[in-house]
């Protein structure tokens, strides 16, 4: 599952862009308990959304043209050079080339061969994260996409990660681990957009998932604070209570109240 043990081809940071970042503070504040604090006047806007003191995102204001309201999932990396290399060489796109942010890692901005953005974070001070899979935090994410075999092969090539099947209710669904990592690394999954009657309307896009304590709760404050529901509270067996929503600018994300373990 997704830990803070970051290793390489696995997330390890999440940050949302927004048309307006008191707007979606007080949103995710709101639903969440989580905090803003900014990064200061050389961060062009960026902050750290943080629970507890402890960093589970980050989030800026952006402009249209840099695309619609949308949670960007990254990926930690060895080599930010290399990655970028690894992409093109795989008909992937680079929307920002490598750059230092101060001394605190490396990051670049991706997409895949279906046009999905996604960022690799080479770490320096700061390795991702401060909490993951508590309530409030990252827990999981998923990959909604046209052509699954194409999509597993592009992220093996950039990434090195590894895809498996896990037979689920209706059929099997593809997990996604570090290379090497096994089932016990899985942190997310590959889902053809077709196979999804929520998404079979949706451009391929990551979607991040955030673990809550009551998901029928979470929902309603969603509402509440001026969010949409995408897919009401479901039950999926074995796993926990999911719900997809949007924030009130667009930015689609999932909560799920994690099942308990079987072990």
């Amino acid at each position: 599952m997704l830990t803070t043990r970051f290793v390489d081809g696995a997330p390890n940071w999440v940050d949302v862009g927004t048309p307006d970042i008191e707007g979606a503070v007080s949103f995710y504040g709101g639903l969440f308990g989580w905090r803003f604090q900014p990064a200061g006047p050389a961060a062009g806007g960026y902050g750290f959304f943080q629970l507890d003191g402890r960093t589970v995102a980050g989030g800026m204001q952006t402009a249209p043209a840099q695309g619609p309201p949308s949670w960007t999932v990254y990926f930690q990396s060895p080599d930010a050079e290399a990655g970028v290399r690894a992409a093109e060489q795989a008909h992937g796109g680079v929307v920002q080339r490598p750059m230092d942010v101060a001394d605190q890692g490396r990051m670049a901005i991706l997409t895949d061969k279906a046009g999905v953005p996604f960022g690799i974070w080479q770490p320096g001070r700061t390795a991702g994260i401060d909490v993951a899979g508590e309530p409030g935090s990252l827990c999981w994410v998923e990959l909604y996409t046209a052509d699954l075999p194409a999509a597993a092969a592009f992220y093996r090539a950039v990434l090195s990660l590894e895809t498996f099947g896990v037979p689920f209710p209706g059929g099997v669904y593809t997990t996604v681990n570090p290379a090497g990592g096994g089932e016990d690394s899985m942190f997310g999954g590959m889902v053809p957009l077709a196979d999804d009657p929520t998404e079979a309307d949706a451009d391929p896009y990551w979607l991040v998932y955030f673990e809550v304590e009551d998901t029928d709760a979470t929902v309603a404050d969603a509402e509440r604070l001026g969010g949409t529901v995408r897919m009401p509270a479901t039950d999926v067996p074995d796993v926990g209570r999911i719900a997809k929503l949007a924030d009130p600018y667009g930015a689609r994300f999932a909560v799920i109240k994690s099942a308990p373990s079987q072990e």
